[in-house]
């Protein structure tokens, strides 16, 4: 395999330049707009939507086998290029279960992975006594295209569910099953493992790491996660139990919750690379970029070992709507010692948009220095 179409033109598909660079593969993007990140480093590209599957089948002309950026795309349609032996990894059948999110939590309870409780939110009638029984706060969730904190509402009673309700169905009903409610995890602390599977079924996982987020967007990510050996046990055998029943080949990106008394709750999962593992390209031998790379190739996985103690990862995010570039942060940022700074080439910034991110590598694996470096960062990025 040394044509790698890929669905998605965003950062996650620009961060796979330098590992295709040294794995000799060629990257052919489908994206939409010329201005989008991975266009710059694409050997070809197809401009059209990630949904738009004729032009997949276009991308499939010019590629050994495709993969994806984001989880945007219409499956269905898709299906009818596969039944015509168009490879894709993962394969459809592995994804088919995760993009609508109740049916993600169907799935994970369905394999005995823990979860919070849930239902979908199709029965007014009965909406009442469900809701009794999670307590408020519950959460809100779109069960398709939410991401980066869009489509997720921390709901505190019932007259704001009901308002939430009426406001962001005025173009869709409930009967069309657009929501999904669960309860709300008083979290001690977000986790995420990054876990690749090859074409034979070997499974390779990252260390796991503790998320940060504000608003529901990660800010920073700490390498590795301060739990119990047994903790992090439990994870790994959650993701091999995960991509073995679903046969993925790739990178899967798993975010957790760790209550607080100590259980670990599957929150969400990512079935491409993700930002959680964004600290691997500078603080371990094999990036989730190149490791994603090699098994969708049907090359043998690397090592994801780290190369130093810890890491922190700090997502830069747009805080006004411009067009800068922010040269001079980010040289400031540059500055702190063994930083590395990672700018995306976006044309505009807008708020919560990630325009970048930096991570900086750590002589020990001291969470509270962890929090203080990615204090520092922000001190520099927002504005005061």
């Amino acid at each position: 395999m040394k044509r790698v179409g890929v669905i998605g033109g965003g950062q996650l598909a620009w961060m796979m330049a330098d590992a295709a660079q040294k794995l000799e593969v060629e990257l052919v993007i489908q994206t939409p707009s010329e201005h989008d990140p991975a266009v710059s480093i694409a050997q070809e590209t197809v401009f059209a939507p990630v949904d738009d599957a004729s032009a997949t089948e276009i991308l499939a002309q010019k590629c050994d086998v495709i993969t994806f950026e984001n989880e945007f795309v219409d499956l269905q349609a898709l299906s009818l290029l596969a039944e015509k032996s168009v490879c894709f990894r993962p394969k459809l059948e592995a994804l088919a279960p995760l993009l609508d999110k109740y049916h993600q939590r169907c799935y994970l309870h369905d394999l005995g992975l823990p979860v919070p409780q849930f239902f979908a939110l199709d029965e007014v009638e009965n909406l009442k006594s469900k809701i009794e029984y999670l307590g408020f706060p519950v959460v809100l969730k779109s069960r398709r295209h939410g991401y980066d904190g869009q489509g997720t509402f921390i709901i505190q009673d019932f007259a704001t569910l009901e308002q939430k309700l009426s406001s962001e169905t005025t173009t869709k009903t409930l009967n069309k099953s657009v929501f999904l409610l669960e309860e709300f995890v008083p979290f001690e602390k977000e986790l995420a493992i990054i876990v690749a599977r090859s074409v034979e079924g070997e499974i390779v996982t990252y260390l796991v790491v503790e998320t940060q987020q504000e608003q529901q967007v990660c800010r920073r990510v700490i390498a590795p996660a301060e739990i119990t050996s047994n903790q992090v046990a439990e994870i790994q055998a959650i993701a091999h139990t995960l991509l073995n029943s679903l046969e993925v080949v790739g990178i899967f990106g798993i975010e957790l919750f760790l209550s607080a008394n100590g259980k670990i709750l599957v929150n969400e999962i990512a079935p491409r690379t993700h930002n959680s593992g964004h600290f691997s390209i500078d603080a371990c031998e094999t990036s989730q970029f190149e490791q994603h790379l090699r098994a969708v190739c049907g090359l043998p996985l690397g090592n994801p070992a780290l190369q130093c103690a810890g890491a922190v990862m700090v997502n830069l995010l747009g805080y006004e709507n411009s067009h800068s570039d922010y040269h001079s942060q980010r040289q400031q940022i540059a500055e702190i010692p063994q930083a590395h700074v990672h700018w995306y080439g976006k044309t505009e910034s807008r708020p919560g948009r990630k325009l970048g991110h930096i991570t900086v590598l750590l002589d020990n694996q001291n969470r509270e220095s962890a929090i203080a470096i990615a204090q520092k960062v922000e001190s520099i990025w927002y504005p005061r």
